[in-house]
């Protein structure tokens, strides 16, 4: 399927490694012409290398924290410059807070963790929102979590405030669909990443479990029978930013190979 983003501009925080690498490699896959973000110019470097092997398609990089204030719009105004036909496709990616219980989690980290995972993305829609409604096309889509749809106990910095970043997201889609530009949420369940593994360590500090006992864990209660490949993910993010995915709209998306167990 001819997805319609062929020279497509797109810009894809958190690109690194996990989930923003794979859904940079799919949208240059696609024929997007790609920028990615994260913070070590190294990482990026060694992505961007791996993107343009696998696809040929020529990576741009912006090399910068996305949390500090004022970075966000830093990133976006380096990433308009590389692309000058502009950006009509953002994956709004960033790493996930420390897990944890209520009393678990420091004061000060509450604060860190709105910066991190909510108002980096708002600060990055500010700044490039503007060119797509301009442009009259846009795809704005936000990589959140599981636990927007279904809060977990010991995740409760990403309990909030990825689900303030749902409202934030669907509020937009109400505000703005009628422009041409989508704002859409994926949800990813128990997917392997190196963030996936970090969880697993942390419960099986508190279990007494061993981490693959925990990992088979994460595997055992997925209906699925086993963990998600970052590239699915990428999938559906990739057909989000197409020109088939205009009617979604608002929509706030698992892909957790059932884990989640709400009726909406």
């Amino acid at each position: 399927m001819d997805l319609g983003i062929q020279g497509k501009g797109a810009l894809v925080t958190g690109a690194s490694s996990g989930l923003g690498f794979a859904a940079a490699m799919r949208l240059a896959q696609e024929g997007a012409e790609v920028v990615i973000n994260s913070r070590s110019e190294d990482r990026l470097k060694q992505a961007a290398h791996k993107i343009e092997n696998a696809t040929g398609a020529r990576v741009r990089r912006v090399a910068l924290d996305l949390t500090p204030d004022g970075n966000a719009e830093k990133i976006a105004k380096r990433a308009a410059e590389q692309l000058p036909n502009g950006i009509d496709i953002v994956v709004s990616n960033t790493g996930g807070p420390p897990a944890g219980l209520f009393l678990d989690q420091p004061k000060e980290r509450f604060s860190e963790s709105a910066d991190l995972l909510l108002h980096s993305a708002i600060n990055l829609t500010r700044a490039l929102l503007p060119g797509m409604l301009e442009r009259k096309w846009g795809r704005m889509i936000y990589i959140t979590s599981i636990a927007a749809i279904q809060p977990m106990e010991d995740l409760l910095l990403s309990n909030i405030y990825r689900a303030g970043l749902t409202g934030f997201c669907r509020t937009l889609a109400s505000t703005y669909g009628m422009h041409g530009v989508t704002f859409n949420a994926v949800c990813p369940g128990y997917i392997a990443t190196e963030r996936l593994k970090e969880l697993a360590k942390a419960r099986a500090g508190s279990s007494g479990q061993t981490v693959d006992q925990v990992m088979a864990t994460f595997a055992a209660t997925t209906p699925a029978g086993r963990v998600g490949q970052p590239e699915e993910l990428a999938s559906i993010i990739a057909f989000l930013a197409g020109t088939h995915a205009s009617f979604i709209n608002g929509a706030n998306i698992p892909v957790d190979g059932g884990k989640h167990r709400s009726l909406i």
